[in-house]
């Protein structure tokens, strides 16, 4: 008898429910002409930015198609005659790309980055594989004042062993003998 009652009984809510949400206006937010706010940590499309002194950030250390669980991001490093390393070409395919963030994550240079951008629907979805030129962007991201080459410790043109930012000169191996 109380399993009667307590199926009367959710019947009669969710009528009571219907009933009152049935005489109140309904909240529409136009989509097109307005954008909802996302919140700021909100993960869409992915760029690569640049470096503050212009140059690419990337310097293809295979990373981020490391650690992607859907193998969607392809690439092939070279190095400039500086020394400088970089992306030859960058691939992602934003039909397989979970925007997971675990590329942002592991790239050590900040040079992959998840905007809110979130309108990338296509009809066609080859034209979701986007290449490095599609993907950078001209300014610094998140991050607007990080420089690898400068932290990293990386002899380059720039600068040798212990001339980069926090970083102790290096030690004498033939000093310490006894």
């Amino acid at each position: 008898m109380t399993d009667v009652f307590d199926a009367i009984k959710a019947i009669g809510s969710g009528f009571a429910t219907t009933f009152r949400h049935l005489f109140r206006r309904p909240i529409t937010e136009g989509y097109p002409e307005y954008k909802r706010p996302l919140p700021e940590r909100s993960r869409a499309r992915i760029i690569l930015t640049r470096d503050p002194d212009g140059g690419e950030r990337c310097v293809a250390c295979y990373l981020c198609s490391a650690v992607c669980p859907v193998s969607c991001i392809s690439m092939q490093s070279a190095e400039k005659s500086d020394g400088r390393r970089y992306a030859r070409w960058f691939r992602i395919n934003f039909g397989r790309c979970i925007y997971c963030g675990l590329c942002e994550e592991a790239c050590p240079t900040s040079a992959i980055q998840l905007t809110p951008d979130f309108e990338n629907c296509r009809q066609d979805i080859l034209t979701l594989v986007y290449e490095k030129e599609d993907l950078l962007v001209d300014h610094c991201g998140k991050d607007p004042a990080y420089n690898f080459y400068r932290h990293a410790g990386i002899v380059t043109r720039e600068a040798a062993k212990g001339e980069h930012i926090g970083e102790d000169p290096p030690v004498n191996i033939k000093s310490n003998l006894p």
